[in-house]
């Protein structure tokens, strides 16, 4: 065997010793911090793929009582389905994104439909769902049928940029947490590498001397400039809601729920009465998207 083929060898085994031993102390670590979620108590992948939609742009603390109040009133695919949009729309009223809900309904459509109620494992499959992305889709594959895939959340994509020392594009964040997931334990890594975005490798104070895997990290100690800034899934600040289209949108949804709403009263809902142009836009958009139905003069949801 030829010496460079020598070298290569052992640098791969050195890797694998130290994927092997990060893993571990990862575990470890992990063991101890976990956070008791009520969508971790399950593997029903309707309810997995409830939690992580809810999820997507919204912090852990306000999705709980939604979630909860969703599984219990539509606990299947079917029931879903079954029910009325406007019903599942007022039901979200304050979580945000409401396109999200009007998705997740169709969504629960389309898998009693096509896939017999049972929603689909395959990748294709559960990118084909509405308003189903790449990370939603490999977080139900890892969450709810146990797919050694990895799941790049904006807590996964700050953490692989930090340990690669770089910005990642989103092929080569993906790439890397696909190889870091340990054979058979797809659903706790994804939950460990999380959790430890979450509590210590955070935004804006990182807790790099309580990290149980700083050793293995090239910008532990703020080692240059954060390698997380604009890397593949790692989010960047919203604007400001305070006067924003979606507070606008938010405010005529929220009178919706409560009642219907004529429509010469829209943009004193939305808290636009002095800007009729822009309340117009917003009520042309959302009835595009099926969040309000025009009945007449009337506004409603769904």
């Amino acid at each position: 065997m030829r010496h460079a083929e020598l070298i290569a060898r052992g640098l791969r085994h050195a890797e694998l010793i130290a994927r092997g031993l990060r893993h571990a102390e990862l575990s470890r670590w992990w063991a101890a911090e976990r956070r008791g979620l009520p969508w971790r108590r399950t593997r029903d992948p309707w309810l997995v793929l409830v939690s992580e939609v809810m999820l997507q742009q919204t912090q852990v603390e306000r999705v709980l009582p939604y979630y909860e109040t969703f599984a219990e009133r539509w606990p299947t695919p079917q029931h879903c389905a079954e029910a009325v949009l406007s019903d599942v729309l007022a039901a979200w009223q304050g979580l945000g994104y409401p396109r999200r809900a009007r998705n997740l309904w169709r969504t629960a459509t389309l898998i009693s439909e096509r896939h017999g109620g049972t929603v689909p494992a395959g990748l294709d499959d559960l990118l084909a769902l509405p308003g189903v992305g790449p990370y939603t889709a490999r977080a139900v594959q890892a969450f709810a049928f146990g797919i050694d895939t990895g799941v790049v959340d904006t807590n996964v994509g700050r953490i692989l940029a930090r340990w690669a020392g770089q910005r990642l594009s989103p092929t080569q964040a993906q790439q890397m947490a696909d190889e870091l997931v340990p054979a058979g334990e797809g659903w706790s890594w994804n939950q460990a590498m999380m959790d430890l975005g979450n509590r210590i490798c955070t935004k804006r104070t990182p807790r790099c001397g309580n990290c149980p895997v700083r050793k293995w990290c090239a910008w532990a100690g703020f080692n240059g400039p954060d390698p997380a800034d604009r890397s593949a899934g790692v989010s960047t600040r919203q604007a400001p809601y305070e006067g924003s289209d979606r507070q606008a949108r938010g405010r005529l949804l929220a009178a919706l729920s409560e009642r219907e709403v004529a429509r010469a009263q829209g943009p004193v809902a939305m808290g636009l009465e002095r800007d009729k142009a822009r309340a117009q836009r917003l009520l042309d958009e959302l009835i595009t998207e099926g969040l309000i139905t025009a009945d007449g003069e009337q506004l409603r949801l769904g």
